[in-house]
This record gives C-alpha cells, sequence and structure tokens, in this order.
C-alpha cells in the first residue's frame, strides 16, 4: 500500500493515463502466439476511524494495483504487483512481471479448460460525486452525535476497476462514494447502523442517527430472555441482506452445481422452489460495482437469478461454460452475485410490529454459515438491536441467540411478507482495499424461524 499525505483532485484522470501507458508498453512487448490482459485496481480515499464519538485514526491512502495474465502455447498464468505512480519505474518493473510469467509458461502443463483471451467490446463509466471535503468529514459526523458513545469507520473517496487485453478490449469503471459504518452504544448493548451514498447529505445522517439512536432507547427496557423454539420473526433489511448472502457461497454458482457442491441443487433441479414473492436480481443498474469481470466479459444491465421462486439463471463464467458446455452470462471468477437486487413486496414500514404480532424483531445477523448445504440450511446468530414483540409493542431487547434454518423453508412456504421499502447495504469490506458491490433488500416477515441456543 503506497501512503500519501493527500489524494490529487485529478486522481481519475492521472491513473487512467497511467494505466493506458503501462498497458500499451506491456501489449507491445508481447510475442508469437502470446496474449494478455491487464486489470487495475486503485483507489484514493480517505479513512477516519472513530471511537466514543472521538477520532482515532485519520489516514489518506493512494494506491494502485496492476495483474496481468499471459497465456501462450495453450497454457495461462497470472501475476500482479503494486504500482508506484512513476511511469518509468512502473515501466521497468511490469516488464520485468511479463518476464517472470513467460518463465512460468515454460513449466505449466497445457490447460484443457483455457479460455482463449478475445476482445469482448468496451465501455467506459465515471460516476463522479460530492464528496465532504477532509476538513469537513469530523464536524460532518462528530456534531448531530455529541453525546453519543459512537465508534465506526467512514471511507470516502474513488475507486477504479479498468481492464484492457492484447485484442483491443478496453473497459474503464471509475466511482466516488462514501460509507459510514458506525455503532451506538450504551455500555454493553449496541445498535449497528451505516450510512452510504455519493453525496453527503447533513438531513439524512440525522435522520439515520436518529433512527439508531430510537433503537438504542429501546435497549433500556428489561432484556428478554426468549427459549429456543420457532417464532414468527421480522428481519430487517439489513439482516435479510446478511441472510440472502449466503447465495454467493456456491449456492447460484454453475460450477458448485456442476461439482454436486451447490446448497441450490435442489432447487436447481426442480426438487423443491422457492416463495413466489421472492424475486432476486443481478442489478448493475443500482451502480454498486462494474458490469465486466476479470476477463473482460460484460453481464447484462440485470439478470434474473430468482423469479416467482424459481431459479431463473444461474451464474457461469466463461471457463465454468467451457467445461461444461454451458452459456457464459458475464459472471465473476467466483461465481458469486456482485449486485444482489431482492424486489421489494407490499408490507408497508409502519405496519410492520402490528403485522408482526407476537415473535422476534431482528435488525443484524452475524457469524452466518451453512449448517447443512444439502438442504441449504444457514446457522448464524443475531446481533445488535433484537426485540421481543408482544402484540405489536416492543417488550424488550433479547439475548443473542444461535438460529438455523433452512433457505428453503425462510424464502419458501415460511415467507409471509416482504416490506415495500427497501435498504442498500454496500460492501464495507477495507482488507487491502475498499471493495465494491453489495445489495439491495426489503425486511421479510417469516413465519416459524428457528432459534436453537
Amino acid at each position: 500500500m503506497m501512503m500519501m499525505k493527500s489524494t490529487t483532485p485529478d486522481f481519475l484522470d492521472t491513473v487512467r493515463g497511467h494505466f493506458d501507458a503501462l498497458c500499451d508498453q506491456v501489449l507491445g512487448q508481447l510475442q508469437g502466439d502470446e496474449a494478455a490482459t491487464l486489470n487495475l485496481s486503485a483507489e484514493a480515499s480517505l479513512f477516519v476511524r472513530l471511537n466514543n464519538n472521538q477520532v482515532r485514526q485519520a489516514t489518506q491512502v493512494e494506491q494502485m494495483t496492476l495483474a496481468l495474465e499471459l497465456q501462450g502455447h495453450g497454457r495461462s498464468t497470472q501475476a500482479s504487483r503494486t504500482l508506484s505512480g512513476d511511469g518509468p519505474t512502473d515501466a521497468q518493473n511490469m516488464a520485468q512481471l511479463l518476464a517472470q510469467c513467460r518463465q512460468e509458461l515454460q513449466v505449466l502443463p497445457p490447460d484443457p479448460h483455457q479460455v482463449p483471451i478475445e476482445n469482448h467490446g468496451s465501455s467506459d463509466e465515471t460516476f463522479r460525486a460530492h464528496l465532504l471535503a477532509p476538513s469537513e468529514v469530523v464536524p460532518a459526523i462528530l456534531a448531530p452525535a455529541q453525546g453519543c458513545d459512537m465508534a465506526g469507520l467512514y471511507a470516502s473517496g474513488s475507486i477504479v476497476r479498468a481492464n484492457r487485453n492484447s485484442k483491443g478490449q478496453r473497459h474503464w469503471f471509475a466511482t466516488q462514494n462514501f460509507f459510514l459504518d458506525y455503532s451506538l452504544y450504551n455500555g454493553a448493548r449496541a445498535v449497528k447502523g451505516s450510512y452510504a451514498d455519493s453525496q453527503w447529505s447533513a438531513e439524512q445522517w440525522a435522520a439515520n442517527l436518529a433512527h439508531s439512536k430510537s433503537l438504542l432507547a429501546l435497549m433500556d427496557k428489561p432484556l428478554q430472555t426468549v427459549a429456543p423454539g420457532q417464532y414468527r420473526t421480522y428481519l430487517a433489511p439489513r439482516a435479510l441482506s446478511d441472510l440472502v448472502g449466503m447465495m454467493g457461497w456456491d449456492a447460484l454458482s454453475a460450477l458448485a452445481w456442476k461439482q454436486g457442491l451447490s446448497p441450490f441443487k435442489k432447487l436447481v433441479e426442480g426438487e423443491v422452489q422457492l416463495s413466489p414473492l421472492l424475486n432476486v436480481t443481478e442489478n448493475f443498474n443500482l451502480g454498486l460495482t462494474p458490469r465486466f469481470n476479470g476477463q473482460g466479459e460484460v453481464s447484462a444491465p440485470q439478470l434474473p437469478l430468482i423469479a416467482n421462486g424459481q431459479l431463473a439463471s444461474l451464474l457461469v463464467n466463461a471457463r465454468t461454460a467451457k467445461e461444461f458446455g454451458l452459456q457464459p452470462n458475464g459472471a465473476n471468477e467466483g461465481e458469486s452475485p456482485r449486485a444482489l437486487d431482492v424486489a421489494p413486496g407490499t408490507l408497508a414500514e409502519a405496519d410492520v410490529l402490528s403485522a408482526l404480532g407476537t415473535g422476534l424483531y431482528v435488525s443484524n445477523l452475524h457469524y452466518l454459515n451453512w449448517s447443512d448445504p444439502v438442504s441449504a440450511r444457514v446457522t448464524g446468530m443475531t446481533r445488535y438491536a433484537c426485540f421481543w414483540v408482544d402484540n405489536g409493542a416492543i417488550v424488550g431487547p433479547i439475548k443473542d441467540m444461535r438460529w438455523d434454518e433452512s433457505l428453503f423453508d425462510a424464502l419458501g412456504p415460511k415467507l409471509i411478507a416482504l416490506t415495500s421499502h427497501t435498504a442498500i447495504d454496500p460492501a464495507v469490506d477495507t482488507y487491502e482495499e475498499r471493495a465494491l458491490g453489495g445489495s439491495r433488500t426489503p425486511g421479510a416477515l417469516i413465519e416459524g424461524f428457528t432459534f436453537t441456543l
């Protein structure tokens, strides 16, 4: 990671020029039947870490990483390196990387499922934003939160993904955005919140914070002990996002299905179906991530995955398609959703508690994992602001509980309703770099959700 004192106002233009120059040099050095693809990942980000409503760490980061895939003689290899931003230095380092890949090709066995590098067309998308200046960030966040015990992470800036290959393909995706991933604490009790957009709004931040404060106030009610069992349960949009996120763990992967590893095998093969209320789409119109993958293949703007409870499409990348004779649809290497969009229902937000009646209101889930992939059964824990509700009124917070439920049931016959309001849950991972992607989900009312501990 390359640390800088400040981000430059023309970061996107500078990165584009540097990327194109390096690509011209590397692609111009190819020999014989060699073909190559280059993928750039870059960002200029401001990070502010908060604790007890005070700034604990603030830093600005600029970094660029360039990945090279080289093909020749029916073989493929990949390598990457961090760029310095200096033209001659990076050109020399990429020439060395190309030489290293050539040496590896000489000792690798032929790849029977190699997907030849081709020209899949070109695209160019830049989403510019109106972000807070670094000097504005701290007062904008902390002033409305005075008196709160708030901890969290604010990140903002520019993110770039770009792709070129030796067949003439060119893709560019750049976006500017921010997220504030935070928690409000009352002793050992906490409420989780998030605010993300491309333009800071004091009014929206105040409303977001007020909602979190209202949930935190409810945490002062008497703690409720709920016995294991099955309860009518409302999953707030963030909790449903956590649950349907498990579809990215091989459930919608064509390769996993062909290898007999897909938790949705029974859904794919028509043995079960989900609720007709459920419609799930890979929706790149949300602007959360580029449509092109690492090979430069471009997905449709919207790809139906589940339509009225029945499987509409699996995610198929070109390698899986070649190996098993399927039709590729631009999926990434892991064949996981990048912009999952669950269509809303008709349950109004104001009617959630009355529709729930008596049961559990769950704001967040965590520690999810497959407990029985064959039956698409997932286990996890409740987290943060989760409440026992009696006769449409919140009685008090519950102790954290473990749950274990099949997606075939929770998103099938047990699904009573989906809310008419939705929320975007952006990717907030910052391991090595700021992540792209996320999901948009409504809330879900589920009958007989199973809690085990």
